[in-house]
């Protein structure tokens, strides 16, 4: 296929604005998946994806389409809508030429759109404003294209118009590429050689490792030696192709093309994203990647039998070959046993990592507590980094603590700004900017710790906005942080696993929650068992879980009282003596119940 015949995109937009039900048609029209075998959400392959609705992982496919009597080659690169996967975004954007900005015509420009739209943006893309969801009879049409041209300033008539569901202006939309985006180039063209970027891989049982590449020089085929420019490592093709969407062996793959090859490497942490492939007999200098995504939650997760700790550390070395955004590492718990400690890119990537663990590897876990990121000087002026509560240094050893802070975009009709406000100041953010759009909504920029935003931000921000509110977020500067360490205790024992890094503006409340919490969730003992938060060396919370009592009169029938009295006693001195040398054994049940909301 020639150069100039083929066309690389991606479709970016806010979650749930249509771009999979986009992606549906135009592998219907370009008639890329026989109708027999058409679904919703063809490209969404996970079986999360399709039961939530959502994209989590990018997905190539490769279309056939002819147009003024010349036949294009179309490939499309799908990319998730949430936030915690921009990283997936950045990732495709380094592939293609071109990105369809996808607004909803119900709901119009939202928080998100700016950020990926910037991230096209900075990666030089063709921008293709579209608006989906037109035959809704919710649709503003009028309004939303206003502000999208208004947003990318281009004309009215530049920004086109479709519907996924009716399959509406989409081979309008597919031509439009072919005259808009410019096809790729070669970057060496005189070059007997070849080298292609790496945006992503997979790994399979069987064929190893399995990288998605855009070839960006020369021809692979199948059977070349091949190297990885960073790595260093070797390896033969052993199959080349292209994503239609299943993967499609071709044999070979030119430059421009998008596609996959199989390297047959089944060790971890050889094939990287943003690394270059090329031809080992004449190798090409690498190209520039994109730099590695750094974990912002963290949390401990352990298997709740610890006969299955070696198959979680098989499965988190699995699942890394397919998410490169995944960095795990091993950790002990006195209370929990061996365990690891993961670190995500955000609280849904966390979410959906251990969903995975349970569905594909029948995994039963106990999730921690997820944390930040914490830089403490201690006054002896040694630096650690701290990304667990039971790792936070005493209050008496630390000189300064620092956390990362994010900067937010919220928009949201006007009527629910002062619902916001009062939220931020619960979330100790601080407004720096707001814009009104021509339709009445406002957008607000904010300055937020990151350990904030994850204490359930987003489910408030969704019940005070009534759900009309949306909102995206980028990992800013590291700030001075005003946080301490909360230890709960039980029978004066501390248990590491419920230690947390709050805020010290919200000890108590946060200690008077936690202790309540525990004391409903842990069962009786034969002894008084007292429950306690301690912060900052002081006990500041306190319940006392009364002991199992037993009628030991109750084989006595008549007689003098004092012999009553006697054994009553004796038994009093016995609670007392268990509850001085008695330790309480957590069950797996009370852990779990700590961890949920």
């Amino acid at each position: 296929m020639k150069l100039e015949n083929i066309r690389n995109f991606s479709i970016i937009a806010h979650i749930d604005h249509g771009k999979s039900t986009l992606a549906d048609r135009m592998l219907e029209i370009t008639k890329t998946i026989p109708e027999r075998s058409m679904r919703n959400q063809m490209l969404d392959t996970m079986e999360l994806e399709q039961e939530r609705g959502i994209t989590i992982k990018m997905q190539p496919v490769s279309m056939n389409y002819e147009y003024q009597r010349q036949k294009y080659v179309l490939n499309l690169i799908d990319t998730p809508g949430h936030i915690d996967f921009s990283y997936e975004v950045s990732r495709a954007l380094k592939a293609v030429e071109g990105s369809i900005l996808l607004v909803d015509a119900t709901q119009g420009v939202q928080a998100q759109t700016f950020t990926t739209l910037e991230m096209a943006q900075s990666a030089g893309l063709t921008i293709i404003p579209v608006l989906s969801k037109v035959d809704s009879p919710l649709a503003r049409v009028n309004e939303v294209r206003d502000e999208v041209v208004e947003l990318l300033g281009v004309q009215p008539e530049d920004v086109q118009l479709v519907s996924g569901k009716t399959g509406e202006g989409v081979e309008i939309l597919l031509q439009h590429i072919i005259e808009h985006v410019d096809p790729p180039k070669e970057m060496l063209a005189d070059s007997d050689s070849a080298r292609g970027l790496v945006f992503d891989f997979e790994y399979s049982n069987h064929k190893g490792v399995i990288i998605y590449v855009r070839l960006m020089d020369g021809t692979i085929k199948k059977g070349d030696q091949m190297i990885f420019g960073t790595s260093k490592r070797k390896f033969f093709a052993l199959d080349v192709g292209v994503f239609k969407p299943d993967a499609q062996s071709t044999g070979e793959l030119s430059a421009g093309q998008i596609g996959y090859v199989t390297t047959g490497i089944k060790e971890a942490k050889v094939a990287q994203v943003g690394d270059t492939v090329t031809l080992f007999k004449k190798p090409l200098p690498t190209l520039s990647g994109y730099q590695e995504p750094a974990p912002v939650v963290w949390a401990s997760i352990y298997p709740e039998s610890t006969d299955d700790f070696d198959l979680l550390r098989l499965a988190l070395g699995k699942l890394q070959l397919s998410d490169s955004s995944l960095s795990y590492e091993e950790e002990v718990s006195g209370t929990l046993g061996r365990g690891f400690r993961i670190g995500c890119l955000g609280m849904l990537h966390l979410e959906i990592i251990t969903e995975r663990l349970r569905r594909e590897f029948q995994l039963e876990l106990i999730v921690t507590m997820p944390s930040v990121t914490y830089e403490v000087m201690k006054k002896n002026e040694e630096m650690v980094t701290v990304y667990s509560a039971a790792l936070f240094p005493e209050h008496g050893d630390i000189a300064l603590v620092e956390e990362p802070w994010v900067e937010l975009k919220i928009i949201s009709p006007s009527e629910y700004i002062g619902n916001i406000m009062g939220l931020l100041y619960e979330h100790e953010g601080e407004t720096t900017d707001t814009d009104t759009f021509s339709d009445g909504r406002t957008q607000m920029t904010v300055m937020m710790p990151l350990r904030e935003l994850m204490r359930n931000f987003f489910d408030e921000l969704k019940s005070v906005s009534s759900g009309y509110a949306s909102i995206s977020y980028e990992i800013k500067e590291m700030r001075t942080a005003d946080v301490t360490r909360m230890d709960i205790l039980v029978a004066e024992e501390p248990v590491p696993a419920f230690a947390r890094i709050i805020s010290n503006r919200r000890t108590q409340e946060e200690a008077e929650k936690a202790v309540e919490k525990l004391y409903e969730a842990l069962p009786r003992q034969m002894f008084v068992v007292k429950i306690q938060a301690k912060v900052n060396g002081r006990i500041i919370a306190s319940r006392k879980l009364s002991a199992l009592k037993k009628d030991v009169t109750a084989k006595l029938y008549g007689g003098d009282i004092t012999r009553k009295m006697k054994l009553r006693e004796k038994q009093k001195k016995g609670k007392k003596k268990m509850a001085e040398m008695g330790r309480v054994n957590i069950s797996h049940d009370v852990f779990l119940k700590m961890m949920k909301k």
